[in-house]
């Protein structure tokens, strides 16, 4: 089945272009400039009152969406924000800074944690412990003998390395070997939407972050954490949506916190992408598309460019290049290591020049594939790569 017809208007503006970055930057469905417009006219009709709406009305249908998306037991244990850092810093800023923290983490992690994580290293309380994913064959085992060597406060990892494509070990067969008062945290963002994930047996142990830039498809803006039912934690780092539901009270000394997901919300943001992920999770409901569906045909779609590949013979894309082989183990992009970060600019570039987005990071250049994609898409780039290896 071809879904390239509910892109039109991102395919009008980048006719004759292959999009191989949709891990990056994905495409929208057209039905999310509705959604956008929808927003406006909402904010028209409403203008203060516009909140009771999102509220009372669009916030609940997301909760219920992802719940469903996600099997998440219970919808309001889900909290929003513009960014994953903004929800990943409210849960650092749960614990004392005064106090020692212990973190476990791995050296592929998204920049927005990483850059984080280095800057507070710099204080002595403050001690990184940090796991190699490769070589990727042990790392399942090398990361379960960490968890159990030492008390962490906090475990953050990924649910699929955004360097990588690899999915990580599975969250079932490690997090019961945690110490039971680590605060664990899943960075969901390459998974979300692509992987089949069920997190009905760990929502109440884990904060799983993801949100609607990459495969949920509606830009950025609208992020999400899944927060622990029987969560106590009281994040310093905390604004007046955080107990939305008591602000006509008195507000004494102390500060109270909403009992749901909402304990870990900011402060007044833009939900226009918010209405854009209502907008494509409807599409999906009504078209009945599964995540698992997605799953199935992207990897029609990565079998097909594997053998582009293999037909063309480019000297430096080659299936040794590939990072990872366990192809049934995977997310939605590919990752090739070449010789020289000098000659993936330069390859990234030639395609570029030819009409077939990629992007790269130093020596590692990465194809994603989407639901916008099609088998016959590859042999555009099979061509491409004859006349560069000419």
């Amino acid at each position: 089945m071809s879904f390239k017809a509910q892109y039109s208007r991102f395919f009008a503006a980048h006719t004759a272009r292959l999009h191989c970055a949709p891990h990056s930057h994905h495409y929208w469905p057209d039905v999310t400039r509705e959604a956008q417009l929808a927003y406006w006219d909402d904010s028209a009709r409403g203008v203060d009152h516009k909140w009771d709406q999102i509220f009372g009305e669009r916030v609940p249908a997301v909760q219920r969406q992802l719940a469903e998306l996600l099997s998440v037991p219970d919808p309001s244990q889900f909290v929003f924000a513009a960014n994953t850092h903004e929800l990943l810093y409210r849960v650092l800023s749960c614990f004392d800074p005064a106090q020692p923290l212990s973190i476990l983490t791995t050296d592929s992690e998204f920049h927005s944690f990483s850059r984080q994580v280095r800057r507070l290293s710099e204080r002595p309380t403050v001690k990184v412990q940090v796991i190699p994913t490769e070589p990727f064959d042990t790392f399942a085992t090398r990361w379960l003998e960490a968890v159990k060597q030492h008390q962490y406060q906090l475990i953050f990892a990924s649910q699929v390395f955004y360097n990588s494509g690899v999915i990580g070990p599975e969250l079932t067969d490690w997090i019961a070997h945690a110490h039971a008062d680590a605060t664990i945290v899943v960075d969901g963002y390459h998974g979300c939407g692509a992987i089949p994930t069920s997190l009905a047996s760990v929502a109440d142990r884990i904060f799983y972050v993801a949100g609607s830039y990459k495969y949920l498809q509606a830009g950025e803006g609208c992020c999400f954490m899944t927060v622990p039912r029987n969560c106590t934690l009281r994040p310093e780092y905390t604004g007046w949506f955080a107990d939305f539901a008591n602000l006509a009270k008195s507000q004494q000394s102390h500060v109270d916190y909403a009992t749901d997901g909402f304990r870990f919300a900011g402060a007044t943001m833009d939900y226009t992408a918010l209405y854009r992920l209502q907008a494509v999770l409807d599409w999906w409901h009504k078209d009945g598309i599964t995540v698992a569906s997605i799953h199935a045909h992207v990897q029609q779609l990565q079998q097909a460019f594997r053998d582009a590949l293999t037909e063309a013979q480019h000297p430096l894309l080659q299936c040794e290049q590939l990072l990872h082989h366990d192809l049934n183990h995977h997310g939605h992009f590919y990752t090739y290591r070449l010789p020289t970060a000098e000659q993936v600019t330069e390859l990234a570039a030639q395609l570029e020049q030819r009409g077939i987005a990629t992007d790269y990071r130093a020596n590692r250049l990465r194809f994603g594939f989407a639901m916008y994609h099609d088998v016959e898409d590859f042999t555009l780039l099979r061509d491409v790569l004859v006349q560069l290896k000419a």
